[in-house]
């Protein structure tokens, strides 16, 4: 999408689903990358997202837009009232990567690893019986994602990956270094970052994100 058509999008989305689609274009994440994230990613000083375990089980580092810093420290102040409403009941277990609950007790407990889009409601876990709050579901953000783009009036394929095109194809086009562009979007190789656009390349450039140009 051209960024006028990512801007009519946004604004057709409200609440937590503008706020999702906000950071995935912004910060060019997976929409699966953006519901499993935790609060302890977030570095809002320095204005990066750590993706743990993104596509090939690696980690990198991208931007987070400066214009999200205030919507999302919004965000998180309703998140982390839940969370203590969820301890007060004797919940507030998140599940962990690596069996690390087995590791360190009480740190599925921990707000850094609480989930920065939860779930509205608490489920029980089937192999270990524990009620858990999971993250969003990646349905509920494709659905309102879909039904913005549709209702934008843009009739190209699109949906919540194509704000992650987006965001590298808007980088490209603003001669930020395809090479940084391959580091933000975690590809192993940098052929697969050279199919968005052949724009000449300047490098050396700080990046800012497409969001907050």
């Amino acid at each position: 999408m051209t960024k006028d058509e990512v801007q009519r999008v946004l604004k057709r989305l409200s609440g937590v689903s503008l706020l999702m689609a906000q950071v995935m274009y912004g910060s060019g994440i997976r929409v699966s990358e953006c519901v499993q994230l935790r609060v302890k990613d977030l570095d809002m000083e320095y204005l990066t997202i750590t993706v743990h375990d993104g596509k090939g089980e690696k980690d990198r580092v991208t931007i987070l837009p400066a214009s999200l810093v205030e919507p999302l420290q919004a965000h998180l102040l309703k998140v982390q009232q839940i969370h203590n409403r969820d301890l007060e009941h004797g919940f507030g277990q998140v599940g962990l990567p690596y069996a690390l609950a087995r590791k360190y007790s009480n740190v599925d407990r921990e707000w850094g690893w609480q989930y920065v889009f939860p779930s509205t409601t608490l489920a029980k876990e089937k192999e270990t019986g524990i009620v858990r709050r999971w993250y969003t579901s990646e349905s509920t953000i494709q659905k309102a994602v879909k039904k913005a783009i549709r209702d934008a009036g843009i009739n190209k394929h699109a949906s919540c990956h194509t704000f992650r095109h987006s965001f590298a194809t808007h980088l490209l086009q603003a001669g930020y270094d395809i090479r940084t562009v391959q580091e933000l979007l975690g590809h192993k190789d940098v052929k697969t970052t050279m199919i968005y656009t052949h724009v000449l390349q300047r490098g050396g450039l700080a990046v800012k994100s497409p969001l907050d140009t």
